[in-house]
């Protein structure tokens, strides 16, 4: 036996040095080809490599576009392009490059492609509530594949900026408030977008931003201030990047924010000490857009002081702002970059070329393909039906098929709203509307939209909203009111247009709008019972919807396949599962708000006075994290830490009961606390969640490995270990409503 499993042991030991020694020889043979190639180019060629620009006339995300791009091609002075609008005007782009430019160095082509490309799947906000790792694979796989197609190489994404502000409007594209959450999101869909192999016709290269801390903004604005502690960046904001480039993201995007008083893009301990040297990050690293030329709104200087300053930073490609570029032989004779920054720059940029296989092949996914948009669909109406989360049901929902239903609000039949912000190739025409969705289950439905989506001219003109071309007010409202009057159920379809949420929106009052809450008002008065579906971005305020609607499902913006999923859960032919990512405040004077807090000196008591609290409202979110209903309650009962299931290993269990008649899919999610250290530590942090199916009246034990690993934490000097004393074990639901257990752990293997 001893022989045989030695035999296995060196079977594996050969097969590992296999790999290393093919990975060896890989990057030798890639080190080779971009010596020869860099040993041929110009300082000016160099520098090219280091362009990032928009395409003439294309979609922009800022105030600025590139200008004279073509010539710049030929003369072999751009290194990539983004937001080309076709697959045929990339290819001839392509051509052009290859056989107008000196060298013919292929071109880089990248885009936003944030929840998908042509099948729009739910915001990244609602896709992290589904807590499925697998499905968010395949949903940025399905994006990649769709992607390569038409001739894109790069997608901007995954944005994995952890986001306790609830008004800021890139919630939308994060995955919440918690860094363990958000880090398998983050490697989740970097493996999908890059397939395991960068050369594949169908795999993509992931950009992970916004490099970094760019969700703590100031007041939740967007392109603020940050300032935090060390100690929490490590530990709750950067491990989500981290995540992402262990799972080996080929690139990285800095943020427009600052750290420690210099902002990201020109900051030389994170994107060389931090992301190269500690976390050896050996890809690329690129501007946000214009954010090199916006370092001289944070006063560092001219641009070409700035630009310079970046380079030297560690930034390898300037997205718009050219600003070495322009100033080249300034920066040079003055030594503000050295020969070395460029090469370093230029190098990264021909490496990502080459692992993405432009070198081989520059057509690579410029070829005509086909990508399955017939199985993207079907994974979008999965992916929307599992991102939804249901908040209330006092027992109206599911309801019958054949009901009289009426059905208002301003998005009960809108198209693009229910795609969300960051929208670049997707086809309205495609999306199916609530009032589609709904009539597949009755045919007794009355359509009204009741009201306007704001009344607000500032923000209706800030979101490109026409608040004279939907009708008069109050004849939409006594529409709506007479059909209530007439119907079983209502069916309030309200929240955010696309325009509310994404870049640029941040807000300061996230409930309904006032013409929104006075139509739901109005209709909880008729008498009869009312379900309010949530179309939106962000958490929204929702103390009154709570306290006086029957049900609120929360279906964020769903995507392409939102109408379905709704209506399919609406009638019962889905029990939903989704579970919050975020916290939801009970109103704006609670943010930030989350769960993970630590504990004071003075604890908490509800309305007390000298204590951490508020005196008007209490500390709890109307919503917790990890919060969502279903049609089948579901009993958590008997925790134990029963047994070290091996060396190095320890078993928490709880038994769980599926107290209805449906069977239900269930998020289980541990907690663990550490109430003696030698710093102040939180309260609780999740640690690990399993879903698991239960039929009715079905009990399952359910049982947690945990480690050293998530024990672990960083102390005051930012050593990573843990520390010997008695946790708290913690099994639920959602991170309020658990069951716990004391346990003493000296050390591991031993059971105390």
């Amino acid at each position: 036996m001893k022989i045989k499993y030695l035999s296995l042991i060196l079977f594996g030991v050969s097969i590992l040095t296999g790999v290393a020694q093919a990975a060896s020889s890989g990057r030798q043979e890639m080190n080779r080809f971009i010596d020869s190639l860099m040993a041929g180019m110009t300082l000016e060629e160099k520098v090219g490599q280091t362009n990032l620009l928009t395409w003439d006339g294309s979609l922009q995300t800022g105030a600025t576009k590139s200008k004279g791009v073509s010539e710049k091609i030929a003369r072999g002075v751009v290194g990539g392009l983004f937001n080309v609008g076709s697959l045929e005007e990339r290819i001839d782009i392509q051509r052009y490059a290859l056989c107008s430019s000196r060298l013919g160095i292929p071109l880089l082509f990248g885009q936003d492609v944030i929840h998908g490309h042509r099948t729009i799947f739910p915001i990244p906000l609602g896709l992290a509530c589904s807590w499925d790792m697998e499905l968010v694979e395949r949903t940025a796989r399905a994006a990649a594949d769709e992607a390569s197609s038409e001739g894109i190489d790069w997608v901007f994404s995954p944005m994995v900026d952890i986001v306790r502000d609830p008004r800021w409007g890139r919630v939308a594209e994060s995955s919440g408030e918690d860094p363990y959450l958000g880090s398998c999101i983050a490697a989740a869909m970097v493996k999908g977008y890059q397939r395991g192999d960068l050369t594949r016709p169908d795999a993509v290269m992931a950009c992970v931003k916004h490099f970094g801390l760019y969700g703590a903004g100031e007041g939740g604005r967007d392109y603020d201030a940050v300032d935090m502690s060390l100690n929490r960046m490590y530990q709750v904001y950067l491990p989500p990047y981290r995540a992402a480039v262990d799972a080996g993201v080929g690139s990285v995007m800095t943020s427009f924010n600052d750290i420690n008083g210099v902002p990201a893009t020109a900051n030389k301990w994170l994107l060389t000490d931090l992301l190269r040297t500690q976390w050896g990050f050996d890809g690329l690293v690129v501007s946000d857009y214009t954010s090199v030329g916006e370092l001289s709104n944070h006063g560092l200087g001219n641009l070409r002081q700035v630009a310079a300053r970046a380079l030297a930073a560690g930034l390898d490609m300037d997205m718009v702002s050219e600003g070495v570029y322009k100033h080249l032989k300034e920066c040079v004779e003055s030594g503000a970059i050295t020969m070395q920054d460029i090469d370093r720059a230029c190098r990264r940029v021909l490496e990502a070329k080459y692992r993405l296989g432009l070198f081989a092949d520059p057509f690579v996914r410029l070829r005509e393909r086909a990508a399955d948009r017939k199985q993207a669909a079907c994974l979008a109406l999965e992916a929307a039906r599992k991102s939804a989360v249901l908040l209330k049901n006092d027992g109206v929902l599911p309801l019958k098929k054949n009901a009289k239903v009426a059905l208002v609000g301003p998005f009960a039949d809108s198209k693009y709203d229910l795609f969300g912000t960051w929208v670049l190739a997707g086809n309205s025409n495609e999306v199916i509307t609530v009032k589609d969705g709904i009539a597949r289950y009755t045919r007794d439905l009355y359509y009204t939209p009741g009201a306007i989506v704001t009344d607000n001219p500032d923000l209706a003109r800030v979101i490109r909203y026409d608040i004279q071309g939907y009708g008069d007010p109050e004849q939409l409202l006594s529409e709506a009111l007479a059909a209530a009057r007439d119907a079983d159920v209502v069916v309030a379809v309200m929240g955010e247009t696309s325009g509310m949420s994404g870049e640029s929106a941040s807000m300061t009052d996230i409930g309904l709008q006032k013409t929104q809450r006075r139509l739901l008002e109005a209709l909880v008065e008729v008498g009869k019972e009312v379900v309010l579906v949530l179309v939106n971005g962000r958490p929204m305020t929702l103390e009154w919807e709570d306290q006086n609607c029957n049900a609120i499902l929360e279906a964020w913006a769903p995507g392409v396949q939102g109408g379905n999923a709704i209506a399919d859960i609406l009638f019962g032919a889905y029990n939903p599962s989704g579970k919050l990512a975020i916290s939801f405040p009970v109103n704006v004077g609670q943010i930030p708000i989350y769960y993970s807090t630590k504990p004071t000196g003075r604890p908490y008591v509800p309305y007390g006075k000298y204590t951490a609290g508020y005196i008007d409202c209490l500390n709890e979110p109307l919503y917790p994290f990890g919060y969502g209903l279903n049609y089948s309650p579901v009993e958590y009962s008997d925790i134990r830490v029963d047994r070290y299931a091996g060396a190095g290993c320890l078993s928490v269990r709880a038994t769980l009961t599926n107290k209805g008649n449906l069977q239900t899919t269930e998020t289980v999610q541990l907690y663990i606390g550490d109430p003696v250290a030698s710093i102040s530590r939180p309260k609780k942090e999740l640690k690990s969640f399993k879903k698991i199916g239960l039929e009715p009246g079905e009990s399952k034990d359910i049982e947690f490995s945990v480690t050293e690993n998530d024990l672990k934490f960083y102390n005051e000097r930012l050593e990573y270990g843990w520390e010997p004393g008695d946790f708290v074990f913690e099994i639920g639901p959602d991170s309020k409503n658990t069951i716990s257990v004391r346990f003493k752990i000296e050390k591991f293997g031993d059971a105390n």
